[in-house]
């Protein structure tokens, strides 16, 4: 699986944009193609990536920023909302929008996209309400090594509530490294 694709934007099309990366051309499947036609045959652009395998096709698709792919991840796992689906609900939205109107149980706001009726709304937030973590799709930057810390504590089995309680504690400096990071929230983690 791919986790993003950097390389240079060298076509735009309807439904899709081709990233030339290494003399490769990715076909990538993205909400809105021509939010790109400025960084046509560019510098280089880093696109994070998902990648959909069915019987039938294998398809990337591609998002601005890492909180688009969440909420993408996310809008698929709800029963009834395809790739296609979420892909027209990120066209027109952003990730903070649309993890409010989740949080506030907003069906109207989802009756608004293409191919969504009142069924599919509420699936929506039934199915997402509570998942949805509103710091999780904020736009502001983050330390790199928070989200390291973040992944090493959650592949040493700590739950999503833990983990937040002392990656919020931790006493952080430009020096410091995601080992020694990780080390301080484990002991404050034994403590407990």
């Amino acid at each position: 699986m791919y986790s993003y694709i950097k390389g240079q934007i060298t076509e735009v099309m309807p439904t899709h944009i081709t990233v030339d990366n290494n003399g490769i051309g990715y076909m990538i499947k993205v909400p809105n193609p021509y939010l790109y036609e400025n960084n046509l045959n560019k510098d280089a652009l880093t696109i994070y990536t998902y990648q959909n395998v069915r019987e039938d096709a294998i398809e990337l698709y591609g998002f601005s920023t890492k909180e688009e792919k969440q909420m993408f991840i996310s809008l698929i796992s709800v029963k009834g909302l395809g790739p296609k689906g979420a892909l027209a609900i990120l066209a027109s939205s952003t990730p903070n929008d649309l993890a409010n109107a989740i949080l506030d149980g907003n069906d109207k706001y989802f009756k608004t996209f293409p191919g969504v009726g009142a069924k599919l709304s509420q699936q929506i937030i039934l199915d997402l309400k509570g998942k949805i973590n509103l710091e999780e799709t904020s736009s502001t930057p983050k330390d790199e090594r928070l989200e390291s810390v973040n992944l090493a504590l959650k592949s040493l089995g700590y739950n999503a509530t833990e983990i937040k309680n002392v990656t919020k504690k931790l006493v952080i400096s430009k020096d410091d490294t995601i080992n020694s990071l990780v080390v301080q929230a484990l002991r404050m983690l034994n403590k407990a």
